[in-house]
Formats: C-alpha cells, sequence, structure tokens
C-alpha cells in the first residue's frame, strides 16, 4: 500500500526500511532532507511537506517525541490535514497523553480522517527486527486498513478500544518496565553483594518463572555494564511524566511509578539522559 512516514529517528528509520522490505511504497518526511538521504536511496520518496505527503498515500504513520509534535505535523501549518483526502488513516506510533490522542483523534475526524494511536514496545531492536508489539486505540475498520503496513513492522497488534486506548496500554507498559528494571537491578545487587556471578544467576532464572525480555536485554545490560540508548532515559522520563500526569487526573496513586520516575530523574540530573533508561540500575546498585 501507499504509506507516508514521519520521524525518521532510531525507531521510524528501520521502521521505514521494515514497510520497503515488505514491498509497500514509502514516502517520507522530515525537517532535514539529509536525514532521509539512506531511506531515499533505500527506495521511499520524498515530500516537500506533511500536507503534500498525505495527498500522495493512503495511510501516514507518525512516530515523534511528544504530543505537540504530533499535533503540529498532523494538524499544524502544511500538516497532513491540508493535504489529506477523506478516507486517510493517520496511525501514530509515538507515545503521547492519551487526552491528547483523543483531540487529535477528533480534530482529525472532522475532516474524514481517522486516527489510530498505535504507540509500540519493543524499543530500537524490535524496530530494526519488526518484531514490535503495537497496541491500538481508533475504530477497528480503520486499524485494518493499516493492518498491512503495521504487519510489516511488529509481531503482534493489538486493538484495545476507543481513541486514546492504546496510550493507556502503552503508559502501563513503561510501569512494568520500569518496575521490572528494578527488580533486574537488585537481583544483579544481590548476586553481587553475596559474591556470586550474576550472569549464571540471570541464566538460571531465564530458565523459569522469573523469565521475561526485562531480564533477557537488560540484565545483560546490566551484567556488561554498557547503557547504550535503545530507548534513552530522556524519553522514558517523558513517557513516566504521562503516566503520573494521568493518574493525578483520576484522583490514583502510583507509587511504584513516583520512584521510577525519581530515578530516572536522578539520571538525567547527573548527565546520562541519553543513556538507556535501564542505566537507573547504577542508582540502585549506589543506593543503600
Amino acid at each position: 500500500m501507499k504509506v507516508g512516514f514521519i520521524g525518521l529517528g532510531i525507531m521510524g528509520r528501520p521502521c521505514v526500511l521494515n514497510l520497503l522490505k515488505a514491498g509497500h511504497a514509502v514516502t517520507v518526511w522530515a525537517r532535514r532532507r539529509e536525514s532521509a538521504e539512506d531511506l531515499l536511496a533505500a527506495g521511499a520518496s520524498w515530500a516537500d511537506s506533511p500536507a503534500a505527503l498525505a495527498g500522495e498515500v493512503e495511510l501516514v504513520i507518525t512516530n515523534v517525541p511528544n504530543t505537540g509534535d504530533v499535533e503540529n505535523v498532523l494538524l499544524g501549518d502544511n500538516g497532513v490535514v491540508h493535504g489529506a483526502r477523506p478516507g486517510l488513516v493517520c496511525a501514530d506510533m509515538s507515545t503521547i497523553s492519551p487526552i491528547g490522542a483523543r483531540r487529535i483523534a477528533e480534530s482529525l475526524a472532522e475532516h474524514g480522517v481517522d486516527f489510530l494511536d498505535c504507540p509500540v514496545s519493543g524499543g530500537e531492536v524490535g524496530a530494526i527486527n519488526a518484531t514490535l508489539s503495537i497496541m491500538v486505540g481508533g475504530k477497528a475498520e480503520a486499524l485494518e486498513k493499516a493492518r498491512p503496513a503495521l504487519a510489516a513492522m511488529s509481531k503482534s497488534i493489538t486493538r484495545i478500544g476507543d481513541s486514546g486506548a492504546g496510550q493507556v496500554a502503552k503508559a502501563c507498559n513503561q510501569i512494568a518496565v520500569g518496575a521490572t528494571i528494578l527488580g533486574v537491578a537488585e537481583v544483579v545487587k544481590l548476586a553481587r553483594a553475596c559474591g556470586v556471578d550474576p550472569a549464571p544467576v540471570r541464566q538460571a532464572l531465564m530458565g523459569g518463572f522469573a523469565a521475561s525480555t526485562v531480564l533477557d536485554i537488560h540484565g545483560q545490560r546490566m551484567i556488561d555494564d554498557n547503557f547504550a540508548p535503545g530507548f534513552k532515559a530522556v524519553l522514558h522520563k517523558k513517557d513516566m511524566g504521562i503516566v503520573l500526569e494521568t493518574a493525578r487526573e483520576l484522583g490514583i496513586k502510583l507509587p511504584e511509578s513516583a520512584h521510577i520516575a525519581e530515578l530516572i530523574d536522578r539520571l538525567i540530573e547527573r548527565g546520562d539522559g541519553e543513556l538507556d533508561s535501564s542505566a537507573i540500575a547504577r542508582l540502585v546498585w549506589e543506593d543503600n
């Protein structure tokens, strides 16, 4: 199908390559054309604006940093809405606020455009290997239109509910990932304090009930003390901000989420915001 892609960063770039590999015709836009040169060489086409891109495709996919960025590329000057034809589907793979997602969906609906909030889990590795887990909020019919393209980037696609529901699921995901990172960090800390090599401990746990993707990937990062980013701490900070903001609006307490956010803030304050967010393990090891 004809797909437009906006947002060519650490996640977007491999997603475009997987769409091309699957045979989709992909048109891209970025603020700097030079950032897209390798994708153009791989077979993608270039559009001069989000509006121009929208006029050429059946599906627009966005993957940008925050709610304001999504609103800008979809609804702002020269945004997608200004070139969209009725029936266009916009699938946003960014992590934004559920309330923002609902607001964007309502604005696009006024122009005959369907919006899917499609945040993902799996990080850079999942984007490269086309094994992302996609959580979808929006109309089932719009999802079916977008499914061929989404399937080229993922191993699972789950419709959670109406607009905003995908973002709710992503917020829940970020809580679970953060809390599990803390648990694995304590596993490594305890093993070392006991004079035991954490590597075989991790290996043993991966064969039992404690096995998880976090233990597998981030556990190895911790053993190697190698926190080259798959998902930067500064981005996890933004996501945990969405979690806590949503909790405040609902009048509920999420103490573990607050603890995760506090550790990420400390990591960033000491200049390590560009590291993978699992680097909060270093703070766990330092705290007694």
